[in-house]
């Protein structure tokens, strides 16, 4: 089977990577397409082979009419099939018991796999087109700045530039920004030329996490905006055995995808603009394009190359828009590939936010009430893309007096969805709190939550008895409860996000503040899994994200980022990473993605872990504000 990466057509509907809508998305729609087309190649074979079709079956790629032994290969059929009327989609009869599945529910390996190990042209920067040129896009470090001047004479000078100039750009900020684009015969000249740029900035922010961070301290003590109350917290914490309070920070982050941005244009002759992007969303990168270009919608076409890595940030077009106008200018195709630098200093950031909680605890060692002020951050009074929370999310409902109180910080830092929005970060304060009210109430971790998870006040926010099952799992696979020894710790969570119900618990080890995650067990229920292979490599990699990612941080300093390549943002090392167990609860509900839901609970599980093993409590990320060392 070879896969062909279908462009940009409404024909097929909704074409968007993310949210991790693979599964539900596509499971009725390719089970029918899959059904309708076994329907029309068994109707092809019989009218070949002269049997009637209710005689026949197919497998293997081959038709076959068992009373005979004759067979009829696929191949031999796809043209006659293709002239077929289609079925009626109400009379197909689709597979629904696992005995009766050849393929889903077991390791299947990507088709592509052999592609991509032997380096065929697959990704957007490995496109190459008759006379196409090359170009590197200058934008300013701090955000929001736009371009006062720059010597782009004396770039057209050097050797192999064939255009430089400046950019106007839009206020967009997942849009055209302002800039100076140079372009060459090759990558290597155009990146050259860009070395001796001068460009003299006009810079209207000056954004610094020290600024943040005075404001979000300022924040904590106000009363904040009430997104949700129920009960009364104010007297349940009066009335409480004791009150447990902390607080939690979690930084900026860049997405860090392996694939820095790219995308190759080509504007022809007739008026019609052709891409070939790495995009998660064409549909919003081309209809950027044409609100910024001017050019009509069915005028554009968009060719949809494999993504090296996306996480949400390629669900923000700006490269696409970027290459547009560069390759308008340029009258010819034009490959706009950007730096690391560009790509981590131009991200739209998972955001920062700090968490300040107070719980009471009842006689009996249950929760009686959560009182939540979250610090987060706002343009224009509203919340930024990726900094929300939903009142909705738990602890709410599982807790009979709940408070959610939401401060804004004012920021012109550009965030966006990265991997789990929202779900990946605040699930580490949320799950680290849980712990904290547990040893302050004297009780087990498990059986903590475990309690929190068979009540509920009104409306439950998750299924309780999925949650707890992933729980369940998880400790029991990891010998929950089992002495591990001086130096060694146990930490779990739980969470739901994205249709899936997934909880981890981790071991780790420490020697002082070095600390090594030995192993994560994970239960997970996201309905019947399909590819069992490529069910453990997202919850695998989920979990090497969500650790590689906690000791890692995004700063601002004069409103620009001060991390640009891996030097100071160093991704995890295959020789750190854990041994993973994962253990799938096959349930009959509709089956559900896996490319987001693991990653949430995997770092406070980590750092619960850190605090058995350390005493070390991490309210902080990275793990290096505590002192740890992963």
């Amino acid at each position: 089977v070879r896969v062909e990466q279908a462009p940009l057509d409404d024909r097929y509907g909704r074409q968007v990577v993310g949210g991790s809508r693979g599964t539900p998305d596509g499971w009725d729609d390719l089970r029918i397409a899959g059904t309708g087309a076994k329907v029309l190649l068994i109707q092809a074979a019989a009218s070949q082979l002269g049997v009637p079709a209710a005689e026949c079956g197919a497998s293997n790629g081959v038709v076959r009419h068992d009373a005979s032994g004759r067979t009829a290969a696929y191949e031999t059929l796809l043209d006659t099939a293709a002239e077929l009327p289609a079925p009626d989609v109400s009379t197909l009869k689709l597979k629904s018991r696992p005995e009766e599945f050849t393929l889903l529910g077991r390791e299947v390996p990507g088709v592509d796999n052999p592609r991509i190990v032997t380096g065929q042209p697959l990704f957007g920067a490995d496109i190459r087109l008759p006379g196409m040129l090359y170009a590197v896009y200058e934008k300013c470090p701090v955000f929001g700045g736009r371009v006062k001047s720059a010597n782009v004479d004396e770039i057209r000078g050097l050797p192999g530039v064939t255009h430089a100039f400046v950019v106007k750009g839009t206020d967009q900020l997942n849009g055209l920004l302002p800039g100076v684009a140079v372009v060459a015969e090759s990558w290597w000249q155009a990146d050259q030329a860009r070395q001796r740029l001068q460009v003299d900035w006009d810079t209207q922010h000056s954004d610094s996490t020290a600024d943040y961070d005075r404001n979000a301290a300022a924040l904590a003590g106000e009363a904040g905006e009430v997104q949700r109350h129920d009960g009364d917290v104010d007297a349940a914490l009066d009335a409480a055995s004791q009150v447990v309070e902390a607080s939690y920070y979690y930084p900026f982050v860049s997405h860090a995808n392996l694939e820095p941005q790219n995308c190759t244009a080509w504007l022809q002759e007739s008026g019609r603009m052709e891409f070939w992007a790495p995009t998660q969303l064409p549909k919003s990168g081309r209809a950027l394009v044409a609100e910024t270009l001017g050019i009509p919608e069915d005028r554009i076409h968009v060719n949809l190359m494999r993504i090296g890595g996306g996480f949400g940030r390629k669900l923000i077009n700006d490269f696409m828009v970027e290459a547009a106008w560069i390759a308008r200018e340029a009258g010819r195709p034009v490959q706009l590939q950007w730096t690391r630098e560009d790509d981590m200093q131009h991200d739209h950031y998972r955001p920062a936010g700090w968490h300040h909680f107070r719980a009471g605890i009842g006689a009996d060692g249950r929760m009686t009430a959560f009182d939540h002020h979250f610090v987060t951050f706002g343009r224009g009074g509203q919340t930024i893309s990726g900094a929300g929370l939903s009142p909705k999310h738990y602890p709410a409902g599982l807790v009979p007096n709940f408070r959610l109180r939401q401060s804004l910080i004012e920021s012109q830092v550009p965030t966006g969805p990265w991997r789990s929005p929202g779900h990946s970060a605040y699930c580490f304060a949320y799950q680290g709190f849980f712990d904290e009210v547990a040893l302050a109430a004297g009780r087990d971790q498990l059986e903590f939550r475990l309690d929190l998870l068979s009540r509920s006040f009104g409306e439950p926010p998750l299924d309780l008895g999925r949650t707890a099952g992933t729980l369940r799992i998880a400790a029991e696979k990891a010998g929950w409860g089992r002495k591990t020894g001086d130096g060694r710790g146990m930490g779990m969570a739980f969470h739901f996000d994205h249709g899936g119900f997934v909880s981890h618990v981790a071991e780790v080890s420490a020697d002082g503040p070095k600390v090594r995650v030995e192993k994560v067990w994970s239960g997970i229920d996201v309905g019947p899994v399909l590819n069992l292979s490529g069910a453990r490599n997202q919850v695998e990699g989920c979990v090497v994200d969500a650790l590689s990612t906690a000791g890692l941080e995004i700063t601002f300093a004069g409103g620009a980022a001060e991390q640009g390549n891996f030097d100071d943002y160093g991704l995890l090392r295959i020789d750190q990473s854990p041994e993973i167990e994962c253990h799938f609860i096959q349930s009959d509900f509709p089956p559900m993605g896996l490319g987001e839901p693991p990653i949430a609970p995997a770092t406070p599980a980590i750092a619960n872990a850190i605090f058995a093993a350390t005493g070390v409590r991490i309210r902080s990320l990275p793990f290096q504000r505590s002192g740890i060392r992963v």
